[in-house]
């Protein structure tokens, strides 16, 4: 294989997947939101981890129950996802409509008595082809190794076709938007100009009445 060839190989490889790691701590009943932004059809995967913050208190023996609430929105705000889990999990989905996703997590860790309950939140989220678990359909479709490597090529050349599509999509919304926008500014000072001309017209003829009354002309 040359150099060319493998460099090619290496950005299809690349291409087509999105992965963001977050850590971060979040008081009981915190909501945090987080924007994905994906082409229609795209895979959403994500995997949690909660982790109590508070030390433990000599009076309360009972241990902290922790559990996140996830919520997430479509680009139209409908609500696509609403599920309530443990401290670690995973949650999936598959985009109906390209564009910005909303996913929000809340802590309603809780115990009894004590301070406020405060926990570490691990979030990982990958989404298009980076998302698909090729080791668990190796296993079901019993892929050799190159038909495996053969299948993530072919999906992440169908992953870059898509994004060109949602990109070339939303470049189409941009122009008709800029060119809108441009025929309402050039209307309205098109109406701006005919409104100052028109005042101008009537007050050199007002002023023309008035200087005949006063025989001044």
């Amino acid at each position: 294989m040359s150099a060319q060839q493998t460099i090619v190989l290496l950005l299809l490889l690349g291409v087509g997947m999105t992965t963001a790691t977050v850590y971060l701590e979040l008081s009981g009943g915190q909501t945090k939101c987080f924007l994905e932004e994906v082409p229609k059809d795209t895979l959403i995967m994500g995997k949690y981890h909660l982790e109590d913050m508070n030390p433990p208190q000599a009076y309360n023996t009972q241990p902290t129950s922790l559990g996140l609430t996830i919520k997430v929105t479509d680009p139209e705000g409908s609500l696509v996802l609403d599920r309530s889990t443990g401290a670690e999990g995973k949650f999936a989905l598959t985009s109906q409509i390209g564009g910005e996703h909303k996913l929000c997590f809340a802590t309603n860790s809780s115990r009894w008595f004590g301070p406020a309950v405060k926990v570490r939140f691990y979030l990982d989220i990958e989404s298009g082809v980076g998302a698909t678990d090729y080791e668990e359909i190796a296993k079901v479709e019993h892929l050799s190794a190159l038909e495996l490597n053969v299948r993530k090529l072919n999906d992440r050349v169908a992953s870059i076709r898509k994004e060109q599509n949602y990109q070339r999509g939303r470049e189409v919304t941009f122009r008709n938007t800029s060119e809108s926008t441009n025929t309402r500014v050039a209307v309205w000072s098109a109406i701006q100009l005919a409104t100052l001309v028109g005042l101008g017209v009537w007050q050199m003829r007002h002023l023309k009445s008035f200087f005949k009354a006063k025989k001044l002309v």
